[in-house]
């Protein structure tokens, strides 16, 4: 397949199109139900139905990764649960900026200052163990080497993540963390290699706010003409992106918006399918992902080849 495709339709519909068990993982930020400055598709959460023809087409063992609103991402999570995914975490995205939607007046405020976005982590069921999921497939489990804070002997991926502005960081105190001896999986990262000899971390001292940073999308990042009003950091896409998808691997955005994922994904080595409902949002994801396409020619990528297909 091309480097990656993009769609205008309902992603139900439009999924109907592709096999069974196809895509690597699913990164996505859908509407949050929250009618956010009075755009017409952020008037709901997508139920089950969405998230039921997403299972369909992952592969057995893909992640699932979806943006929600802390007003509604409880529904979210139903929905995607009910579809059939497995629920495996959820993951808390801290940002410094940001201001109420408050309506104020001599009596008070209506609104706290957002400051954080759940993304729900789901899997779809495995076949077999772990270990034989992986092998087949390439799915089923983290890239945890490749997301470490810090480098390959960086401090683990966590369930949080934030903007590195100076009010979210401090608010952790300072720490300390010993030095241990850390055994890996003899399958490596995505099953793909790993000799299995013990890791041993260092100890560091600093901020328990270590965790994946970035800052949140400046006007650079959004590229010239992207007029999204929700556009995602290109570094937390890739960062999650890395996570969830083994090398070479396809990701899926049901909710593609202005692409932020395929950009990320793009970069990352990875390919690309998005579907959005907005011509004018596709047209704005075409022109990003072809730039991103360019920063890493097709001939770099490096595919994963099972071991039973």
């Amino acid at each position: 397949m091309s480097r990656y495709t993009l769609h205008v339709g309902d992603c139900r519909e439009v999924l109907r199109d592709y096999p069974a068990d196809h895509f690597d993982s699913i990164v996505s930020d859908p509407p949050y139900g929250l009618t956010f400055m009075g755009n017409g598709w952020d008037r709901g959460v997508p139920g089950a139905e969405f998230w039921q023809e997403a299972l369909r087409v992952a592969k057995p063992g893909a992640h699932l990764l979806a943006f929600g609103g802390t007003r509604t991402f409880h529904r979210l999570t139903v929905a995607i649960e009910d579809a059939g995914w497995e629920v495996r975490d959820c993951m808390m995205w801290l940002y410094g900026s940001g201001f109420p939607k408050s309506h104020n007046g001599p009596w008070g405020g209506t609104a706290l200052k957002p400051a954080w976005e759940p993304v729900i982590v789901a899997r779809k069921p495995l076949s077999g163990t772990v270990a034989d999921n992986v092998l087949r497939y390439g799915t089923g489990a983290l890239n945890i080497d490749g997301c470490r804070v810090g480098g390959t002997e960086g401090r683990w991926p966590a369930n949080v993540m934030h903007d590195g502005s100076d009010d979210v960081v401090a608010g952790f105190p300072l720490t300390t963390s010993g030095t241990g001896a850390i055994r890996k999986s003899a399958l490596g990262m995505f099953g793909l290699g790993g000799d299995g000899k013990a890791n041993t971390e260092y100890g560091d001292t600093g901020s328990a706010a270590r965790f994946f940073y970035c800052a949140k999308a400046s006007s650079a990042d959004r590229d010239d003409g992207n007029t999204h009003p929700t556009v995602k950091p290109t570094d937390l896409m890739r960062y999650l992106c890395r996570l969830v998808t083994p090398p070479g691997g396809v990701v899926l955005d049901p909710f593609m918006g202005s692409g932020s994922t395929g950009k990320a994904a793009l970069i990352e080595g990875l390919r690309f399918v998005g579907i959005d409902l907005d011509p004018a949002h596709v047209a704005i994801a075409e022109a990003r992902c072809q730039e991103a396409a360019l920063e890493t020619p097709f001939s770099q990528l490096t595919l994963f080849q099972p071991s039973n297909p």
